[in-house]
């Protein structure tokens, strides 16, 4: 898997100071994308384990609310088989922060089992992930006045309670 950009202090991409990972590789390709760059499999770097180190330590500082995984599209069957067991890895280091996760794929119809993207790693990426948005960004229902994400269609899902 490839990765975009890692921002260390994110304020836009869920609630509080976040890590944010933007991984490479989306086959939706939303018209109006704000990053149509990453729907190249092979755009940006390599996702290696000095990577997972480097997110690991940004994660660390007690200001840091936790991780959101972005992209590109975080729920593409390559991606999906290296994010989950990362996404394992920050919830057993640091239980106390959340991850968020957007997806431009719909969680009823797309990831759970018998979806179009369920794969054998999308119950373990869900079981990690606190607040899924979900849902292609729509163009003509986009609004800047939302909170944390991009078009009326998408949905804020809090997994966990």
């Amino acid at each position: 898997m490839n990765y975009g950009n890692i921002k260390k202090t994110d304020i836009a991409d869920g609630e509080g100071v976040r890590v944010t990972l933007f991984v490479s590789g989306c086959r939706i390709h939303c018209p109006g994308c704000f990053q149509p760059q990453t729907w190249d499999f092979n755009f940006g770097k390599e996702f290696t384990e000095e990577t997972q180190i480097e997110l690991l330590e940004a994660l660390k500082p007690p200001y840091i609310a936790g991780l959101t995984v972005l992209g590109g599209e975080p729920f593409e069957p390559e991606n999906q088989a290296v994010l989950a067991p990362f996404l394992e890895r920050v919830r057993q280091t640091y239980p106390k922060k959340n991850i968020w996760c957007y997806s431009g794929y719909v969680y009823e119809k797309d990831l759970l089992e018998g979806g179009a993207k369920h794969t054998e790693y999308t119950d373990r990426m869900l079981e990690c992930i606190d607040v899924l948005v979900d849902g292609p960004f729509i163009e003509a229902q986009k609004n800047l006045m939302l909170d944390f994400r991009g078009s009326e269609n998408q949905r804020i899902l809090r997994l966990k309670k």
